[in-house]
């Protein structure tokens, strides 16, 4: 191999991808945003815009490690934007439960709220029930921490109860929930709209 298929080999969006999952592991989250930064480009040169907005994603997965948070927003809208551009309603509302999570940190209550149950609405709209699951669980403790008990409890509850790989502590949870129900027993609340 010569020094011009070397070089050729760096700006391969694959391997800026596979370069930038490893800095991420690694914690070198300011590198890791540079190769998804870089592997986006290279994929939308490709004509390739799924993979690009894969790359946005990932990338702002890695903003919001390394704290940048206006960056990662910018990067979780338009890879969710792009996601439903192409009809990839899976990617779309992985893109948003990101963009929920990472205004759940940043104290943005109302737009996490927003965010995650249009993610939860995806995700059961596919029959993905884990991710829905997580999805509305992460609602539920949200709820929780901004005081609309009720809602957060409908929530988690609704989410405990379609989740396949439950915690243990999840799974007893749901045992009693269960138990709950066939009882006939306390209020069933009806999951927000």
């Amino acid at each position: 191999m010569d020094a011009k298929d070397n070089a050729v080999s760096f700006e391969d969006p694959e391997v800026l991808a596979e370069a930038g999952h490893r800095a991420f592991a690694a914690g070198n989250y300011a590198e890791a945003i540079r190769l998804f930064q870089q592997a986006g480009e290279g994929y939308r040169q490709q004509g390739d815009p799924l993979k690009a907005a894969e790359m946005e994603n990932n990338r702002g997965v890695a903003c919001r490690q390394a704290g940048r948070r206006e960056e990662a927003e910018t990067a979780f809208r338009s890879a969710q934007m792009a996601f439903a551009r192409l009809e990839d309603r899976n990617r779309e509302a992985q893109a948003l439960g990101n963009l929920g999570g990472l205004y759940a940190e940043w104290g943005k209550g109302e737009e996490a709220v927003a965010c995650l149950r249009q993610a939860a609405r995806i995700f059961q709209e596919l029959d993905d029930r884990q991710r829905a699951g997580e999805t509305l669980c992460a609602l539920g403790v949200l709820y929780f921490k901004r005081g609309r008990r009720q809602e957060a409890l409908a929530a988690y509850e609704a989410g405990v109860l379609l989740l396949e790989h439950p915690t243990g502590p999840q799974k007893t949870l749901r045992r009693l929930l269960k138990l709950r129900r066939r009882l006939g027993i306390g209020p069933f609340p009806e999951l927000p709209s």
